[in-house]
């Protein structure tokens, strides 16, 4: 008796099926490819302005250890050696040539000396050879290695025709 419902008084017919208010598997599916498609052009955006955002931190922290270093060279007559490093901003060299008027307190804020935003140490030569007046001051940047470009371009303080 299927399609037929009964009641004591009368005989009813079934309603028509109504159809189902769920999404089919090709409907989600649809919509999933979508959202990734989404999150990839959105990702891929995220991770560009992620990388210039890094590139900018380095260029900004060279021009804090490079004000650093000019302190240190105005109290002392004379930059970090190469073999003393940065690691003279934060700590007083006990290696010849001694700093003369070093400050107790040091020359960065923090007592330590920042590494890249790559996780990487500044690269750090006096006399440079890009300024052979005074100190070199770099970064290889994203990829760790000399040269490249874009992101991975070396990050140093000197003038360079890519800005």
């Amino acid at each position: 008796m299927s399609g037929i419902t009964t009641h004591p008084d009368r005989v009813i017919p079934n309603p028509i099926p109504r159809p189902s208010a769920a999404f089919t598997l090709v409907e989600i599916m649809a919509v999933v490819l979508i959202i990734a498609l989404l999150g990839t052009l959105v990702g891929t955006a995220v991770v560009g302005q992620i990388d210039k955002a890094r590139v900018t931190t380095a260029k900004t922290q060279i021009k804090q250890l490079e004000a650093a270093l000019e302190f240190y060279q105005m109290d002392n007559g004379r930059y970090p050696t190469t073999e003393q490093g940065l690691v003279a901003l934060v700590q007083e060299p006990t290696t010849d040539p001694l700093p003369v008027d070093y400050r107790p307190e040091g020359y960065l804020k923090g007592g330590s000396v920042p590494v890249d935003p790559w996780k990487a140490v500044y690269l750090y030569q006096s006399p440079g050879t890009n300024n052979p007046h005074s100190f070199d001051l770099w970064t290889h940047g994203k990829d760790g290695q000399a040269g490249g470009d874009g992101t991975s371009a070396d990050i140093g303080n000197w003038a360079s025709s890519d800005g």
